[in-house]
Order: structure tokens, then C-alpha cells, then sequence
């Protein structure tokens, strides 16, 4: 199937050909391929009639669309729309838990099963009756959607995004070891939690696409999207988690913070991949340019590059791209040095070393405006500079600062697909960014500083495995 391009139009991470994409789902490892779904209207570039997409990938680098997974079934629990939720293997079949919503759904979902009638996932069936049929009683639950399934202490349980009606967002847990009954094993974690405060903030009214997972160093991360009747940002906690006696689950939260630190980044999904060892995490990336481009492009969503995800001594999140993004390369580099212009293509991975203070110019604007990337080792910052690229979400235009360790050589990794920007600052922290080139902006790489070093390629499409 031929995909919808523009000039915005990235090439090279998980999006359908034309239409509505939302939050990824269901990450999942199966017959020696990645596979991962998606929300998806496939008749409009709107959020609504919401499906689940699909595509799979033998190396997280060159993804085969498979269309459509789960549709909206008439009369079904899910019959105004498949939202978001998670693949698992039950018993060697892959089944698909998610968020069903009727016409009358308010702001609550059942929880819903599909499984699998193929090795190659293609072909589903959708159960008529919800294993959840709404939140628990007596709780005031006003949201309640995006079910995720793990597993702790030889049992498999699953969390549920939620709000209250007094404006408490929270987390709830379940036992689940029977995918066919559910049994309510309480809040994991709620609002008034001064941790969650601290990392989370105070404006979400709900978490949405709550996440759980155990790091190769032994700690559990939750991971949320902040909603606060918008999409909002992300955010994590590290921490333990802890099965208590009156079969709840409760979680000792260590420190958090924010997830990704650009404005395009929601909905994050994580995949426990037990073959390579490792969490890979992906998120949704939204547009942020008038409806009317969206309208003309006719596509709008895009998801980001499969990221592994863990956590240094200190609690926090170890966040860097994963290797396979590196079979993109195209076989012979460029490298940058201060003083001349290099032009750079549509899509490009950039490796950037700097000792001491330098900036990368990677846009000109004929305004003269520059989006920039500055290293300072010293004050232990990255500053990704956009003000030139005025954008339609009202989240402010002030450069976006990324935290590294002060005083230490620092690393950026800056991966550009279309108008998908993400960038790397070491392992520390990450953004997430969409910039949109108007026809008489110049993509063109200037370096200036004394000690740098810059290595680039062109993206190139991966041969099939």
C-alpha cells in the first residue's frame, strides 16, 4: 500500500499510509518479529472510528504494514471504538487486552479480549463480553481506559488508567492471572502521593496509558501519560513494588520525572523484550501544524523510534536509541567541521561530541532564524532552540534545555525523519519534536566550537531481512 507523502512526511518510523494515527500498542515479540499496533481512523486524518493498525518488523528498523487488527465491532462493547491496550501471550495465544467504548462511554471503558487466529497476527477475533465490564464500585471512577498487562512475583496483573471525580488521577491494579477473571487488587498509586506530585505534577485529572516495567538493574518503572481533559506530557517513577498481604499490590516509589522533555511526545508503550533482555519504549508523536496542512497532507500521527529504556545508580531513567536504528546509516558518513555549510538531507542520524561549548545550526529560515542545538559541558546543558518554527499547540516557543552531568564531555544523538526531530542528550534525558520546513527554509548543518566532533548519515530504507 502507498503511503500519503508530503515534505513533513517521515519515512522511516511506524506510521499508516494515509490517515489518523494515535497511541502505539500492544508492543509485542512474536514468530522472530516486532510487532506493533496503533489507534487508527482509517477513513480521515481525525481522531475518531478508532481501529487498531498494524505493522511488524524483523529488526525494529524496516516495518511492513498489515492495515487494520481490531475494528469496531456493532453492538459490541467496542462498538464505538478498539482504544488503547497491550498483546500477551496467553498459553501460546496472542491476545490482544484493550479498551473498549460504546456510544454512551463518558470517559469509561470495558476491558475487552481479542485473540489471535494467525502466527502472522493479521486476523483476530474480537470477544462479545468484556472480562471488566466498567471501574470498581464505591470509587467515583470518571475515567477509566488503557489496560496493561505484566508480570510480578510469578503472577501476571494488569493496570488500568483512571481519574476521580474529586480530580484524583491514579493508577489501579488487577490480578489477572486468568485473563477470563479479573479480580480488583487496588490503587497502585494515586495523585496525593507526594512522590507522584513531585515527578507527575499537580495538573493531571487522569494517568493515561500506564506502564510497568522491570529495568535489567532490578528497578520498576511506572510510566504515565498526563491528562488533564487534553493530553498533557509524560512521566515516570523508579521504584519497587511490593505484594502485600491482603493480595494488593502497592508500589515504593523511589524518584521520577518527566518521561520525554518535548512537547510531541504522548501515550508511551513499552515492550519487556525477554529475548534481548531489554525494555524498548515508543511513543505517539501528534502534529502540531494548522489543520488545514493536516488536511492537505492527508495523514497526521507518527510514532517515534523504539528507544531502550533503564535506569542509572541514582534512580533515574537511561533513555538511549536502540542500536538497530543504526542498520538506517547509509554506508558512508559524513563528517562536520566548524566553518563550512554541509547540506543535509530529509531524514539523517547525527552524533554529536563536544568538550567544550559548540552549536549545531541544522535550519535556516530566510527570516535568518536558526534551529539550533547548543552543548555546553560546562553548565551541563543541551539547548535545542526552535522559536523560528512558530507551531499551532499553545505550549510556548522558549528553548527547550535538556540536563546532562556538569563538567563531563557531552554526547548528543539527533535523529530527523521528515518533521519528526528526537533528540538524545548523552542517556539522560530525551525530546521529542516536531518541526515543520516551509519551502524557502534551508536544511543545511553549520558547526561552531573549538572542540567538537560531528559524524552524520543519510537514512537510507534497510534491506528486508
Amino acid at each position: 500500500m502507498s503511503r500519503s507523502t508530503d515534505a513533513q512526511s517521515p519515512r522511516f518510523r511506524v506510521r499508516p499510509p494515509t490517515n489518523w494515527m494515535n497511541d502505539p500498542n500492544g508492543p509485542f515479540r512474536w514468530g522472530g518479529r516486532y510487532h506493533l499496533f496503533y489507534q487508527h481512523n482509517p477513513d480521515a486524518p481525525v481522531h475518531a472510528n478508532i481501529h487498531w493498525g498494524h505493522a511488524s518488523s524483523p529488526d525494529l528498523a524496516h516495518w511492513d504494514d498489515h492495515g487494520i487488527a481490531l475494528r469496531p465491532i456493532p453492538g459490541g462493547p467496542d462498538e464505538a471504538g478498539c482504544w488503547s491496550g497491550c498483546v500477551v501471550d496467553d498459553g501460546g495465544v496472542p491476545t490482544a487486552v484493550y479498551s473498549g467504548i460504546d456510544h454512551d462511554h463518558q470517559g469509561l471503558s470495558t476491558i475487552c479480549l481479542a485473540v489471535a487466529e494467525d502466527d502472522g497476527l493479521e486476523e483476530w477475533k474480537q470477544l462479545p463480553v468484556p472480562v471488566v465490564a466498567g471501574p470498581p464500585p464505591g470509587m467515583d471512577v470518571t475515567m477509566f481506559r488503557d489496560p496493561f498487562v505484566f508480570r510480578f512475583a510469578g503472577r501476571r496483573w494488569a493496570l488500568v488508567g483512571a481519574g476521580h471525580a474529586d480530580g484524583t488521577p491514579s493508577v489501579l491494579v488487577y490480578d489477572c492471572e486468568d485473563l477470563y477473571a479479573w479480580r480488583f487488587a487496588g490503587v497502585l498509586l494515586d495523585g496525593r502521593d507526594p512522590a507522584a506530585a513531585r515527578a507527575f505534577g499537580t495538573r493531571a485529572i487522569g494517568w493515561e496509558c500506564p506502564q510497568m516495567w522491570e529495568t535489567a538493574r532490578g528497578d520498576w518503572v511506572l510510566a504515565v501519560a498526563l491528562w488533564d481533559g487534553d493530553p498533557l506530557n509524560t512521566a515516570y517513577l523508579t521504584g519497587h513494588l511490593l505484594e502485600e498481604g491482603d493480595g494488593a499490590l502497592r508500589f515504593g516509589v523511589g524518584t521520577g520525572g518527566p518521561l520525554d522533555l518535548g512537547r510531541d511526545f504522548y501515550a508511551p508503550s513499552v515492550l519487556q523484550d525477554m529475548e534481548s533482555g531489554r525494555a524498548l519504549l515508543w511513543g505517539w508523536s501528534w502534529e502540531s501544524r494548522p489543520r488545514e496542512g493536516v488536511d492537505r497532507a492527508g495523514w497526521s500521527g507518527v510514532l517515534t523510534a523504539p528507544r531502550v529504556v533503564d535506569t542509572h545508580e541514582d534512580g533515574t531513567l537511561r533513555v538511549v536509541p536502540a542500536a538497530e536504528l543504526e542498520l538506517l546509516r547509509a554506508a558512508v558518513p559524513f563528517t562536520a567541521t566548524p566553518g563550512p555549510h554541509w547540506p543535509l538531507p530529509l531524514s539523517y542520524d547525527l552524533l554529536v561530541t563536544a568538550r567544550s561549548a559548540a552549536t549545531l545550526s541544522l535550519l535556516r529560515a530566510a527570516s535568518g532564524g536558526e534551529l539550533t542545538v547548543r552543548l555546553d559541558p560546562g553548565s551541563g546543558t543541551v539547548t535545542l532552540n526552535r522559536t523560528a518554527w512558530p507551531r499551532s499547540r499553545p505550549d510556548g516557543t522558549a528553548p527547550l534545555v535538556l540536563p546532562t552531568p556538569r563538567g563531563e564531555t557531552v554526547t548528543v544523538r539527533i535523529l530527523v525523519d521528515g518533521s519528526l526531530l528526537e533528540l538524545f542528550a548523552g542517556d539522560r534525558a530525551m525530546a521529542t519534536e516536531r518541526v515543520y520546513r516551509r519551502d524557502d527554509d534551508v536544511p543545511e548543518l553549520a558547526v561552531s566550537g573549538r572542540d567538537v566532533e560531528v559524524t552524520g548519515w543519510a537514512l537510507v530504507p534497510p534491506s528486508p531481512a
